[in-house]
């Protein structure tokens, strides 16, 4: 059975979801964005018409949860 792909968080935008997705993928976590078509289709990305979906798969959930955390408390950031 394959495994399933779940919904990691949801961001504004697909440039954060861009930035993110590349660091999960670093960390070797497959990254899915779903979303933001409605967007570019209208030519305004505002709302929940810019909300990009990041998805991964549920095995590796945990871990980009995880690298999300550290990501944002700044654990992940190099030193001057």
């Amino acid at each position: 059975m394959p495994d399933k792909v779940v919904t990691l968080e949801t961001v504004s935008g697909m440039l954060e979801a861009e930035i993110l997705r590349a660091m999960l993928e670093s960390f070797g976590i497959q990254a899915i964005l779903l979303g933001e078509s409605a967007a570019t289709a209208c030519g305004l990305g505002v709302g929940p018409m810019a909300e990009v979906d990041i998805r991964v798969r549920e095995i590796q959930l945990e871990k980009a949860r995880q690298v999300l955390t550290d990501y944002r408390s700044g654990k992940l950031s190099s030193p001057d």
